[in-house]
């Protein structure tokens, strides 16, 4: 059996299922999260690095003014993507954040023509269109437009086209962008530890192992969904992606009890059908090109 599919599958639960994971460290402040996220993630993702002896990678991008520089921004939009996305769980915006997501791969689009000047078919301008009508409803319900949503699918869209054109996989990406960070991570950890309110150190032994859970929650589905993406086709992997963004609205509605009205689920809905048109005629475009 092909387990491309299965590690991609996997590694998009594991990320529909972070509001759990985020929910569990309401009591700690975001900033606090992000900043023992950075750390033990870098820690974790060397661990692997070493144990798999690949760390050749990561020492030569060392040496290399420019991969430094471009990983540098990637970094400060992936650690703002992070800290964004965690103060949306905790303060009750998990369904705005999994709309995020799924707008994302729109966005994508967006910057390939603007960007990359790729070309971009009929349908897909329809898609893009009818997205935006959705955005546009859910700014006028609301009376004004999802900055969280729209936040989150900016940045991660940005740093998709970052490490869209960097040299470095994804394991040695991680790893030097959590490398990068981890200075003013520590710092920040150390000011909290003299101040007495850092939560790793002043916290019970629950908030202690969920703090250094960070490390493999965040490497891990990274791992899976790496593994995965060699094995299976885009058309696959951009079905797939999908999985993440549903589980969260979900979770946002029947576990924690967000509001999910007629006028939300029409914009909603918009983005929806936006989402399956794309899809649809990437899957036919892909079974028309040749081999």
């Amino acid at each position: 059996m092909n387990s491309g599919p299965l590690s991609a599958a996997l590694a998009f639960v594991m990320w529909g299922l972070f509001p759990l994971y985020f929910r569990a460290l309401a009591h700690v402040p975001p900033l606090q999260v992000l900043a023992h996220r950075i750390g033990w993630s870098l820690a974790f993702v060397l661990l692997v690095l070493v144990a798999r002896r690949r760390w050749g990678g990561l020492l030569g991008a060392l040496r290399r003014p420019r991969v430094l520089a471009v990983s540098a921004l990637s970094a400060t939009l992936l650690s703002s993507n992070w800290l964004v996305y965690i103060w949306a769980v905790h303060n009750g915006h998990v369904v705005e954040a999994s709309l995020g997501y799924f707008i994302n791969p729109l966005v994508n689009v967006v910057l390939g023509f603007a960007v990359l000047h790729e070309r971009l078919r009929r349908v897909q301008w329809a898609a893009v269109a009818l997205a935006a009508a959705g955005v546009a409803w859910l700014t006028w319900q609301g009376g004004q437009p999802p900055w969280i949503a729209l936040f989150l699918a900016a940045t991660f869209a940005t740093y998709g086209l970052l490490r869209k054109t960097a040299p470095l996989g994804p394991l040695d990406g991680l790893a030097l962008e959590t490398l990068l960070l981890t200075p003013l991570a520590l710092g920040a950890i150390a000011l909290w530890v003299g101040s007495g309110t850092d939560a790793f150190v002043a916290g019970d032994a629950a908030t202690r192992w969920l703090l250094a859970a960070a490390g493999p929650v965040t490497a891990v589905p990274l791992l899976l969904f790496a593994a995965g993406a060699r094995r299976i086709t885009l058309a696959t992997l951009g079905l797939l992606q999908y999985i993440g963004p549903t589980l969260q609205l979900l979770l946002g509605v029947w576990l924690f009890g967000e509001p999910f009205g007629a006028e939300r689920a029409i914009g909603f809905g918009a983005i929806w059908l936006a989402l399956a048109l794309y899809s649809a005629e990437g899957l036919w475009h892909s079974r028309r090109a040749p081999r």
